[in-house]
């Protein structure tokens, strides 16, 4: 069915891929933008958004880059500004921004504890804070925020801060959607599995010494369907959320993984 969120305005953070490949965040923003979405694609890296602009902007879609740390305050402010000169409100706010930084009690320093939870779970407070304003106004929008099946489950290559964060997630995203359920906003949040993405492969290859195949491997046999997801997977069930076929949906956490977390 095609025009599922014709019209909306989407900000989208974390919208390119942090390497080859098509990540949760891109996956989700060209998603959006075929399902008639004008989209604003959110990133730190200007080129990694221009990658997704560009696969928008060859199959008929709009969009916007807006090159910003969504850790700062002041500049989720000023991505919902942005957005509102550009498209006059904000319909669907997906956050995907994410880090991971491999290492248990003993191995994480204050600084990395700091800087995941900043970016993975401080964003989306400030995010959603931001786009609150235009979508009370409107007393209408969705949002989807992107946690983890670490949140739940403890995963073979130990990460703590990025297991607390994605906790976090959950909580927040509950606390949202019960605050602003009278408003009209819906919030829910995603738990992906195991996925192949640009992202496992920048932060997980030196987890599993260094070896992207043999990485895969050890990761594809964890999975009941001997085989990973992808950021598609993740993106179908955003669409979904973000659209009015969900519009009893709120305060959700709905897990994406192959049947793996159904395992002891």
């Amino acid at each position: 069915m095609a025009g599922r969120v014709q019209g909306k305005v989407a900000i989208v953070t974390g919208a390119g891929s942090g390497g080859a490949g098509i990540g949760n965040g891109k996956a989700a923003a060209i998603l959006l933008a075929r399902e008639g979405a004008k989209v604003v694609l959110v990133d730190l890296n200007r080129n990694a958004a221009e990658e997704t602009q560009a696969i928008i902007s060859a199959e008929g879609g709009e969009s916007i880059v807006c090159v910003a740390d969504v850790s700062s305050a002041r500049a989720c402010d000023a991505i919902v500004a942005t957005t509102t000169k550009a498209f006059g409100t904000v319909d669907i706010l997906h956050n995907n921004v994410g880090i991971e930084e491999a290492g248990g009690l003993e191995d994480t320093s204050e600084e990395s504890w700091d800087r995941t939870l900043a970016v993975n779970l401080k964003s989306m407070f400030l995010m959603c804070r931001a786009a609150a304003g235009p979508m009370k106004a409107q007393r209408s929008g969705a949002i989807v925020n992107i946690s983890s099946i670490n949140a739940i489950r403890t995963l073979p290559a130990i990460s703590l801060a990025y297991g607390v964060s994605k906790a976090g997630v959950i909580a927040f995203t509950r606390e949202v959607a019960v605050e602003f359920a009278a408003t009209g906003i819906r919030a829910n949040s995603i738990l992906p599995g195991m996925m192949q993405t640009p992202f496992v492969v920048t932060s997980l290859t030196e987890a599993y010494g260094g070896d992207i195949s043999a990485m895969t491997s050890q990761r594809d046999a964890l999975c009941p369907t001997g085989k990973q997801g992808e950021g598609w997977d993740v993106a179908n069930l955003a669409l979904f959320l973000a659209s009015d076929e969900a519009k009893y949906i709120t305060g959700a956490a709905v897990i994406v993984d192959g049947a793996q977390t159904c395992r002891i």
